[in-house]
C-alpha cells in the first residue's frame, strides 16, 4: 500500500466532517477499534428475492465478511442491480451498462479502499467488471457458480439448451403436457446459473482467464461447500489487494485479454462473449475487435465437452474432471502463463500440475470437441460492420447455404406468424429478423435462435438458416446468424432486405450476402423511414442516445475508452 488508505480521508480527518463520518459509524454501533486503520473493503452484492442465480448471496455474503475480518478488513455491503436474466424484461442488455454505472459511482462516492464484486448471472459479471475497471480500485470477483444438473425421469437436463428442445417437441405434437411440467420442475434444481455453457459460465470462466478472480473459482458449483470456502478466501485475498495496492490497471494487460479470448473458444463459449468482451476490453485499454474473436475462433479447439457445443457434458461434470485450471493446463502454447491475476501470481504458476480427471469432459489439442470453431464472423452487404455465428452449435450442412428469405419486422410479427400453418415457407428458407438490435429491441435481446416454424417442425426439421441484429442466449444452439451490424434500427442494411431476397452464407469464407444489386438497395435506401423514437424521457432514452452498436461492445459512448484515473476523486468538504 502505497500511502494513507483511501478510507482514511473520511475516517482520520481533525474536523467536523470526520467527526459527522465517525459519529455515524457509531451509530450503527460500531467503534474504534473496527475501523481504524484498517481497509474498508465493499461487497458488491448483487442479490435479490427474484434472481434465482443469486439466491445463495444473502448468505454468502457473509462468509466474504469473515474472510475480510479475518484478514484485519471493514467490510461494507452495497447492494447493486442484480439484473435477474429470467426476469427483467425487455432484456438485462439494456440495463449492463447501468450497472457498471452504478458499480463505478457506488465506489467511487463511498469510503471503501477495495472491493469484492459478487455476480454471476449473465449481465452482472460484465456490469461489475466495466464499472470496476473504470474505477479502478483493488477488486476482485466473486463468481456464484453453476447450479446442480437438472434431471427428468433420470434423464440429465440441461437449462436453457432442453428447454429449446423440449418446447420444440410439444410444439410438433410429440409430448403432452405432464411431461412438459415435468421438465419445468426438474430442470433447475438449485440456486446458481445455468449449468450448460451458457453467457454466465461463460463470463465467470473469461474472469477467471483474465485473472479477475481466484484461479478455478469460477468451476465451483454453486451448492458445493467449496464456494463457500473460496467466498470466505475471496474476502481475505481482498484486504491484502489493498495492502499490495494491486489495482485492475496493474493486473489487466493485452495479454489478460487475450488469454480470456483463447479460453472462452476453448470453452464453446456463448456468443455473448464477443459483446461484453469487446466493452470490457476497450474499458481497459486493450481493445479486442471481432477480427480477434474469428481468428481465434480459427486457432482455438473447443476442448470442453459442455453443452451446448458438446453432446453430453454439464459444468458439474466440468468441475470434476479438473475445472478451468485443468482446461487452462491442456492449452499450453494458446496461452501467455506471464499473465498477472488477482492472486499475484501469474497464471502459468497457478495452473501448474493441474490435472485431468475425465478426458472425455476436457479434451486435449489433439482431440477437440468439434471440427467446427467457437465462433466465426461474417461480413457482407447484409453486415459491413459483421455479424458473428456459433458453427460448433449449428447442422454443419447449414455452414454453407443459399436460400430465399422470409422476413420478419419485430419479434411481435415473428410471434404472431412462425407457427400459422399457411405459412409459406420450406427448410431451405433463411428466417430473417429485423428490430431486435441495441435501439431497436431496445437494449438487443436475446430473440436470435429463432423458432423453427410449427409446419416444418413436424416434418423432423429441428434447424435451419436464421438471422437477425438480436442476441441469442448462450445455452442456445443452432444455424443462427446474430449480432448483424448496423442494426435495422439505425438504417443498417438488414432493414432492406425482403421476403424471396436471395441470401448465401458461406461461414468458413467468413461470408454474409444478400444477392440483391446495387441500384435496388439505392432505391430501397431512399424508400426507408426511420422507426419514431422508442423513448422521451429516462434512461432508455438515455441508453438509446449513447448506445454504440454490437460490434463495439454496446458500450456507453461517454464511457467506453480507458481506466479511471482522469476521473476526479469525490470532494471531502
Amino acid at each position: 500500500m502505497t500511502g494513507k488508505l483511501r478510507s482514511a480521508r473520511w475516517f482520520d480527518t481533525d474536523d467536523l466532517r470526520g467527526f459527522g463520518h465517525r459519529s455515524r459509524l457509531m451509530q450503527m454501533g460500531y467503534g474504534l477499534e473496527d475501523w481504524n486503520g484498517r481497509p474498508v473493503i465493499a461487497i458488491m452484492n448483487t442479490w435479490s428475492d427474484i434472481n434465482p442465480c443469486h439466491a445463495h448471496f444473502r448468505h454468502r455474503v457473509e462468509d466474504v465478511k469473515r474472510g475480510i475480518l479475518q484478514a484485519g478488513g471493514f467490510p461494507v455491503e452495497l447492494p447493486a442491480l442484480s439484473l435477474s436474466e429470467n426476469f427483467v424484461k425487455p432484456t438485462t442488455m439494456l440495463y449492463r451498462n447501468l450497472l457498471a454505472i452504478e458499480t463505478e459511482e457506488l465506489l467511487r462516492s463511498h469510503p471503501v479502499d477495495g472491493a469484492v464484486l459478487m455476480g454471476g448471472c449473465d449481465k452482472t459479471m460484465p456490469g461489475l467488471l466495466l464499472g470496476a475497471i473504470s474505477m479502478d480500485l483493488p477488486c476482485l470477483f466473486l463468481p456464484a457458480g453453476p447450479m446442480l444438473r437438472g434431471n427428468l425421469k433420470g434423464e440429465i437436463l440441461g437449462s436453457g439448451s432442453d428447454t429449446w428442445k423440449y418446447w420444440d417437441e410439444r410444439r410438433a405434437g410429440r409430448i403432452g403436457r405432464e411431461e412438459w411440467q415435468g421438465v419445468e420442475a426438474g430442470i433447475a434444481r438449485s440456486y446458481g446459473h445455468c449449468m450448460t455453457m451458457g453467457t454466465a459460465a461463460t463470463m465467470t470462466a473469461i474472469a477467471d482467464a483474465m485473472g479477475m478472480c481466484l484461479t478455478g473459482a469460477s468451476s465451483i458449483p454453486a451448492p458445493d461447500s467449496n464456494h463457500i470456502r473460496m467466498a470466505a478466501a475471496t474476502g481475505r485475498r481482498a484486504v491484502e489487494l489493498v495492502l499490495e495496492d494491486l489495482r485492475p490497471s496493474r493486473v489487466l494487460s493485452a495479454a489478460s485479454f487475450a488469454n480470456s479470448l483463447n479460453v472462452a473458444m476453448a470453452m464453446g463459449c456463448s456468443t455473448n462473449a464477443i459483446i461484453h468482451l469487446i466493452a470490457l476490453s476497450r474499458r481497459a485499454g486493450h481493445p479486442l475487435t471481432l477480427e480477434d474473436f474469428h481468428a481465434a475462433g480459427r486457432r482455438v479447439p473447443v476442448l470442453a465437452n459442455i453443452r451446448p457445443s458438446g453432446e453430453r457434458y454439464l459444468m458439474e461434470d466440468f468441475y470434476y474432471a479438473g475445472g478451468l485450471r485443468a482446461l487452462m493446463a491442456q492449452m499450453g502454447h494458446l496461452l501467455d502463463g506471464t499473465a498477472r491475476t488477482v492472486t499475484g501470481k501469474i497464471l502459468g504458476d497457478e495452473i501448474k500440475g493441474a490435472e485431468v480427471y475425465l478426458p472425455d469432459v476436457i479434451r486435449g489439442l489433439d482431440n477437440p470437441v468439434s471440427a467446427e470453431p467457437a465462433m466465426a464472423v461474417l461480413r457482407g452487404n447484409l453486415a459491413p460492420d459483421g455479424a458473428v455465428i456459433k458453427p460448433s452449435a449449428a447442422d454443419p450442412r447449414l455452414l454453407e447455404h443459399r436460400g430465399p428469405a422470409l422476413v420478419f419486422d419485430s419479434y411481435a410479427d415473428m410471434k404472431a406468424r412462425i407457427d400459422d400453418p399457411d405459412l409459406d415457407v420450406t427448410a431451405d428458407a433463411v428466417l430473417v429478423m429485423r428490430g431486435a438490435g441495441p435501439q431497436g429491441g431496445p437494449g438487443m435481446p436475446e430473440w436470435g435462435m429463432l423458432p423453427i416454424p410449427q409446419k416444418l417442425l413436424r416434418y423432423g426439421v429441428r434447424d435451419m438458416l436464421r438471422i437477425s441484429d438480436a442476441r441469442m442466449s448462450g445455452t442456445s444452439y443452432g444455424a443462427c446468424i446474430l449480432h448483424v451490424a448496423p442494426e435495422a434500427h439505425v438504417g443498417g442494411p438488414l432493414a432492406l432486405v425482403r421476403t424471396g431476397d436471395r441470401i448465401r452464407v458461406d461461414v468458413r469464407a467468413g461470408l454474409l450476402e444478400m444477392e440483391v444489386g446495387p441500384e435496388d438497395l439505392a432505391r430501397r435506401r431512399a424508400e426507408w423511414v426511420p422507426p419514431s423514437p422508442r423513448y422521451e424521457r429516462g434512461y432508455g432514452w438515455a441508453f438509446t442516445r449513447h448506445v454504440m452498436q454490437a460490434d463495439q461492445g454496446c458500450d456507453f459512448d461517454f464511457l467506453a475508452t480507458g481506466f479511471g484515473a482522469a476521473v476526479a476523486e469525490p470532494e471531502i468538504l
